[in-house]
């Protein structure tokens, strides 16, 4: 089984992020689910991105970085939304990295992807942060740089369709998904 550094989206460190990580134990994943933010999570999408200009996208990374601390480098790098940007921005610093798990929002660059790598996108289509041509040219990238890649497109659904908190909650694409993350997870 899999050690898994979960980071939360933009809305901080929430119950279903947690929910997430219970999931992923269950089937015998450590997980690890840092708070960034060091404050309670954000209520709604705006509140999240005024905590997060509040704090600063460095210090958030700098968090990320320390949460990496403990983990074994072989360690998966997962995220929502946010999150994922995170675990992809961080990707260059864990060259030994199992994978890559982005959930409700693409990361990683394509020169910090080694050939074989792991990585799994899930994502609404179209999602009001990463158009569907942008996450085509990502795919693109992520592909010819050498990656694993598979992409899950989830149509009609909101941004965050994995939080059963949230108003663009899709049940149907989130048990669709949960399977998908568990296969990857024991693949890579």
């Amino acid at each position: 089984m899999r050690h898994v550094v979960l980071f939360h989206s933009v809305y901080g460190l929430r119950p279903a992020v947690r929910a997430a990580a219970d999931r992923l134990r269950a089937a015998g994943h450590q997980v690890t689910t840092p708070d960034l933010y060091g404050v309670p999570a954000a209520d709604t999408v705006e509140e999240g991105f005024a905590l997060l200009d509040k704090i600063g996208h460095e210090v958030v990374l700098d968090r990320a970085r320390a949460a990496l601390a403990a983990p074994p480098p072989q360690a998966v790098l997962a995220g929502f939304s946010m999150g994922a940007g995170v675990a992809g921005a961080l990707l260059a610093e864990r060259p030994d990295a199992a994978g890559l798990l982005l959930l409700h929002g693409t990361g990683g660059a394509p020169d910090a992807v080694r050939p074989g790598l792991p990585v799994q996108l899930h994502v609404a289509d179209p999602d009001p942060y990463d158009a569907p041509e942008e996450v085509d040219e990502w795919q693109r990238t992520m592909t010819a740089a050498g990656a694993d890649l598979t992409v899950f497109r989830y149509p009609g659904v909101g941004h965050l369709f994995t939080d059963p908190d949230l108003s663009e909650y899709a049940p149907e694409a989130a048990a669709a998904a949960w399977p998908r993350v568990l296969a990857f997870l024991a693949d890579a």
